[in-house]
């Protein structure tokens, strides 16, 4: 077989679990064929990844499993997409098989991918920097190649002799670096010189139901010290959207702009953000926004948590850091009272405020670094060694 016919029948094959595993997916499905033209693409992948011609086995959507009772009773579904997934890339082997998140499903699957000896990569680490810290010797068997999007995640591998490199955020390559606050305003209809708080209490039903009212509650006392703030709360979806709609029923005298979507919107144009620890901190950071991070879950959740978790920090800004840059309001110290003085307190400290700006761009051009061109040329790379 010719070099050219060999090129033009490479292999490749990637499974994600999730949207965001899909959006990954595609952009670097894309970029790979800067370096393989010809190249063909199959596991399992959701409709951007459809759209680029890749052949999935399954429909995406029957890994995206939630919680602690569900994917238990998935799991024999589970279990057979796996195997057949195993047995058929072990007999059709690719030039590299390319895990994306979802690591319960994958990281096991390319252990046994890489014992018959097929290339294996894992793109986005798993929080094993931040708990269950053992399953680090079960990536070193498992992957030729880990590609993280932060770099403290690198440094953690790098301890455990995992091969591993940081390849940046695609959020940082999509948010723009230089945000325009009075440009979202004016899409959104908020005065311009409005001192304005954006509260995000989750994108799930349990975190709405916890921080909501909570953060309504908090919002009424920041009203009682600046009677002119405004507050907007960019629903997740239409569910979250009815859902909080009801809690603010029971908070008459609150004037609040509640939106379906358009997260990013809101944060751009805010102030300052309250919101739920998780994904949502990075984008606030990419966003230059000063917050406040809380988190409330069942009080034998958190007693668990505690224990496991090896991290003196939750939210990506202060993990990045290495130190509290932004307020962490977790459990019973997320009060009303504590999350408006902490909300509060921007107000009264603009230069903290616009110094912690300042911060989160140096962040942003940390991790803004083409991270699907960068991940596509070190899949090339060990594809080619």
């Amino acid at each position: 077989m010719s070099d050219r016919m060999h090129v033009e029948r490479l292999k490749i094959g990637i499974v994600v679990g999730e949207a965001s595993g899909d959006i990954l997916g595609a952009a670097l499905i894309t970029e790979l064929r800067q370096h393989f033209p010809y190249a063909e693409f199959s596991g399992i992948g959701g409709p951007r990844m459809l759209a680029l011609g890749f052949h999935s086995y399954f429909p995406q959507d029957r890994l995206a499993v939630m919680g602690l009772i569900e994917p238990l009773k998935r799991l024999p579904e589970l279990l057979r997409i796996r195997k057949f997934l195993r047995e058929h890339f072990i007999t059709t082997p690719p030039a590299v098989f390319i895990g994306i998140d979802s690591p319960d499903f994958t990281i096991s699957l390319e252990g046994s991918l890489k014992a018959h000896g097929i290339k294996t990569v894992h793109y986005v680490s798993p929080s094993v920097w931040a708990w269950r810290q053992k399953r680090v010797h079960k990536i070193a068997r498992s992957v030729d190649l880990m590609l993280t999007l932060l770099p403290f995640e690198t440094a953690f591998y790098e301890k455990y002799n995992v091969p591993v490199e940081f390849v940046g955020h695609h959020l940082a390559d999509e948010i723009p670096v230089d945000v325009d606050k009075y440009q979202a305003r004016r899409e959104l209809g908020i005065p311009e010189h409005a001192r304005v708080v954006a509260l995000l209490p989750g994108s799930r039903s349990s975190e709405v139901e916890r921080m909501g009212s909570l953060f309504m509650h908090a919002a009424v006392f920041c009203l009682e010290q600046d009677p002119g703030l405004l507050f907007y709360i960019p629903a997740a979806n239409s569910d979250r959207y009815r859902q909080l709609h009801l809690q603010l029923n029971e908070y008459v005298d609150f004037q609040v702009q509640l939106i379906n979507g358009h997260s990013h919107q809101v944060m751009a144009a805010a102030d300052v953000v309250l919101l739920a620890s998780g994904t949502v901190t990075l984008e606030a950071l990419l966003l230059k926004k000063p917050m406040v991070v809380a988190y409330k879950m069942a009080p034998l959740t958190f007693k668990i948590l505690s224990w496991l978790v090896k991290t003196p920090f939750i939210s990506l800004p202060n993990l990045l850091a290495n130190k509290l840059l932004v307020p962490e309001l977790l459990q019973n110290d997320a009060t009303p009272e504590k999350l408006s003085a902490a909300v509060m307190h921007y107000f009264e400290n603009p230069e903290e405020a616009k110094q912690l700006s300042k911060t989160f761009a140096d962040m942003h051009s940390i991790l803004k670094r083409n991270a699907s061109q960068r991940a596509a040329a070190a899949i090339a790379k060990l594809i080619n060694s």
